[in-house]
């Protein structure tokens, strides 16, 4: 048996759907539509992520020959309705960015090992366009809404590529979108507009990308403000969104399969609440928001923001006095956004506690928030 043989058998006993290898050669037309459209991914292209250095692997390991890309399925389990809507499928299933000690980021490491242990020099730290590189290798084909799919699952998957210095058996690529020639429903659904077109998506204008993209101290202009016309649109999602997947004629016969529970979510469900979410205790960010949402935030209040939007967005006046409590918390971020959460929601009570608020606040982000709020109402 070919060492190509031997690792896409280790990879499906580890639990992987699908395994294909590719050669290690740049992604040209990946790097020309990036830098076209700076003013869109500028904030990606200069992060730490460096996505160019990631689109020709040879540029960072000169050795480079293969790519071999993996599938996880993740939705073989389902999902908490009290979760969906809340935080995207591929954050609950907790494989996206995870640790070593959890089961789906140790699924990686071993599978860095099994090359490791026959032969192959693996890649560090290096950022695919892990998407492209499956599509090369012959396991996915593209969705119009940007995302890949896999036959028989659909499009909540994971998609995990290793590059290394063997040359190995190359699958046939896939390079191709198989959604029904006229379907344009991801490009109607997406509330922001952010996917303007097939293929085509202002990743600024996305809810996934304003819950946890936007936070000070990014790269190209990001900053932790969410414009008012996007936050109206982004409905109860703090942690990602899954719009443009959930009305995929292509994801339908997993999304209304009768699945086994997940056991882990459905403890975590059982007192999750955007209240509490808003007004966060250390105790429940340990215990009930890190185990799920690791991936991108790092600071307690950016999850309050997010809370305070969706609120807002609920427009229920039973969740005043929460939001009376979270516009005095320390952080100016969340007071800016909890005044604007009962700006939404409107009517005296909430003019009351905005009117008492702004006597005291210091903060201009606050203030300007607070203002705008009373305005509306």
């Amino acid at each position: 048996m070919s060492l190509s043989e031997d690792i896409k058998d280790f990879a499906l006993d580890l639990g992987y759907s699908k395994v294909g290898i590719t050669t290690a050669e740049s992604f040209p037309d990946y790097i020309a539509e990036l830098n076209s459209r700076r003013d869109m991914y500028g904030w990606y292209i200069d992060s730490t992520f460096q996505p160019l250095i990631g689109a020709d692997p040879k540029s960072a390991m000169t050795t480079a020959k293969s790519i071999i890309a993996l599938v996880l399925d993740i939705s073989k389990e389902s999902f908490p309705e009290k979760l969906l809507g809340k935080i995207g499928r591929h954050y609950l299933a907790r494989c996206y960015l995870t640790p070593r000690h959890r089961i789906n980021g140790a699924r990686r490491q071993l599978m860095r090992e099994f090359l490791e242990e026959n032969g192959c020099h693996v890649a560090e730290r290096l950022v695919l366009p892990e998407r492209l590189a499956a599509a090369r290798a012959g396991i996915v084909t593209y969705g119009k809404n940007t995302f890949v799919f896999a036959d028989g699952i659909g499009s909540f998957i994971l998609i995990t590529a290793f590059v290394v210095d063997v040359e190995l058996d190359y699958d046939e690529p896939t390079l191709k979108v198989k959604c029904p020639p006229k379907c344009t429903a991801c490009i109607e659904a997406c509330p922001t507009g952010s996917l303007y077109q097939s293929m085509k998506m202002d990743p600024r204008r996305c809810i996934a990308f304003n819950t946890f993209m936007a936070q000070d101290n990014y790269p190209g202009g990001v900053t932790s403000y969410i414009p008012p016309d996007i936050r109206e649109k982004m409905g109860t999602w703090i942690h990602g969104c899954d719009i443009c997947q959930e009305v995929c004629p292509r994801t339908q016969k997993r999304l209304k399969a009768k699945l086994p529970q997940n056991e882990f979510l459905a403890k975590m469900a059982q007192d999750f609440e955007l209240t509490r979410l808003l007004n966060l205790t250390d105790e429940y960010y340990i215990k009930r928001v890190q185990p799920l949402m690791y991936n991108y935030i790092r600071h307690k209040k950016y999850f309050q923001r997010n809370a305070a939007i969706a609120l807002g967005n609920i427009g229920d006046p039973a969740y005043i006095p929460d939001l009376a409590q979270a516009i005095q918390d320390p952080e100016e971020l969340v007071r800016g956004y909890a005044a604007w959460a009962l700006g939404k929601i409107g009517g005296n009570q909430a003019r009351q506690i905005l009117e008492a608020s702004l006597t005291h606040e210091t903060s201009e982000f606050a203030k300007k928030e607070t203002e705008a709020a009373l305005a509306g109402i």
